[in-house]
């Protein structure tokens, strides 16, 4: 190897590795930089989040779970609801706050999620759940 080419090769790498250098200060170290690397592995999350049957398939089945424990737990409280023994008002009473608490849980989840759908949510998936008064 001739000294010129020694040093058109130093050269080279000496500027690689300021680039190198450069580019980690400016995306690990200031708020554009950052910006713009947390904006673009947001937008290829959501891309893979909104392609992947598999994130799909586990937001719907959660939906699922959530609604048949809601509707189990207001079936009960309208059931035991006003009876006049203190044991069945007592169950009515729980299966109340159960069923409210799971409503608070599910509209905030499907909130969350709704990216998922594209404002297309399934037929057996309700946009919310009511609180029970």
């Amino acid at each position: 190897m001739t000294k010129a080419t020694t040093v058109f090769f130093s050269v080279l790498c000496s500027i690689l590795l300021l680039a190198v250098i450069g580019l980690s200060i400016f995306f690990g170290a200031t708020p554009t930089g950052k910006t713009l690397w947390n904006n673009w592995f947001h937008a290829v999350q959501k891309a893979d989040d909104n392609t992947r049957y598999e994130n799909r398939k586990a937001v719907e089945d959660t939906c699922r779970a959530m609604m048949a424990s809601y509707k189990s737990d207001a079936l009960t409280y309208e059931q035991y609801n006003g009876s006049t023994s203190a044991e069945r008002q007592s169950w009515a009473d729980q299966a109340k706050m159960r069923a409210n608490k799971t409503a608070a849980e599910y509209n905030e989840f499907v909130s969350k999620n709704s990216y998922i759908w594209n404002s297309n949510i399934p037929a057996d998936i309700e946009a919310n759940l009511p609180y029970l008064n």
